[in-house]
């Protein structure tokens, strides 16, 4: 993989899970990065590792709640005073079904016995929040004429899952969300792109793989994340990729190729 040295990314949700693997896997090829999410105290332990490994200046921290519209804004401007750009946003940040209340399952109800609080502050998180950063971010990857958005999405299967809104419905609509946000990004050295692991993710090492119920290691978006966010995936934009089906032994370009998997939406293949 080459060096991504001299580039910026905010990721949000980076305090577990994917986005603190992703945040780390960022940090190791040069890039300097924002860590954001309402978890401060996780998100310090994050920036502790990243110094520890890497030196320091290469890590920042803001507690970012990204239904706010000013707290978005207030990252990417903290993240331009650090470190001088934002070239890079993974927009990783999720609300799932579960909450204060709700059985071990979750919200995973038929629509009509859903928690409407749960399912608005879904909306709000997944959907809402994910826009007001690609709002605050977007014009100054414009201006320099180049950066990355990428947002963290789901298979089709769990969009479409009975009881899974709405979980689900946010997913979705992050996915057209994306394709129109390529779209209107087309010529300006901006791309947007859908990532996803392609099956359930042992986030915290707590869920054993059996064959009944296999999961994910935490690092199976990074080698495909770390290729979309890089200079290499110039012209890459309104696609939708597989973690799972990233090969890591073939060049990145055809491993794109086959870890390409068509939208439930129609595809866009606009060339930046």
């Amino acid at each position: 993989m080459q060096s991504l040295e001299g580039e910026v990314a905010i990721v949000t949700g980076a305090s577990v899970g994917l986005g603190r693997s992703m945040a780390l896997a960022l940090a190791a090829v040069g890039t300097r990065v924002t860590l954001a999410s309402p978890q401060t105290a996780l998100l310090a332990e994050v920036a502790d590792q990243i110094t520890k490994q890497h030196g320091p200046g290469r890590v920042l921290v803001v507690a970012t709640d990204i239904t706010s519209r000013d707290q978005c804004d207030a990252c990417v401007n903290c993240t331009l005073e650090a470190f001088g750009k934002v070239s890079i946003l993974i927009n990783n940040a999720r609300r799932e079904q579960r909450g204060p209340g709700l059985p071990e399952a979750g919200n995973n109800f038929p629509f009509w016995e859903s928690n409407p609080d749960v399912w608005i502050q879904a909306l709000n998180v997944n959907v809402g929040g994910s826009f007001l950063m690609a709002r605050s971010a977007a014009p100054h990857m414009i201006s320099r004429g180049w950066g990355r958005i990428l947002n963290i999405s789901t298979s089709l299967d769990t969009m479409q899952r009975k009881h899974n809104s709405p979980y689900g419905v946010t997913k979705a609509a992050l996915d057209a969300a994306s394709l129109i946000w390529a779209a209107d990004l087309e010529g300006t050295g901006v791309t947007v792109n859908i990532l996803l692991p392609g099956g359930m993710v042992d986030t915290d090492g707590t869920r054993p793989s059996t064959p009944q119920r296999p999961t994910l290691p935490v690092e199976v978006m990074n080698a495909a994340m770390l290729w979309l966010v890089s200079h290499e995936s110039d012209g890459r934009t309104g696609q939708r990729f597989v973690g799972r089906s990233w090969p890591l032994d073939v060049p990145p370009a055809q491993a794109a190729d086959l870890a390409l998997e068509p939208s439930v939406l129609r595809p866009i293949m606009a060339r930046v």
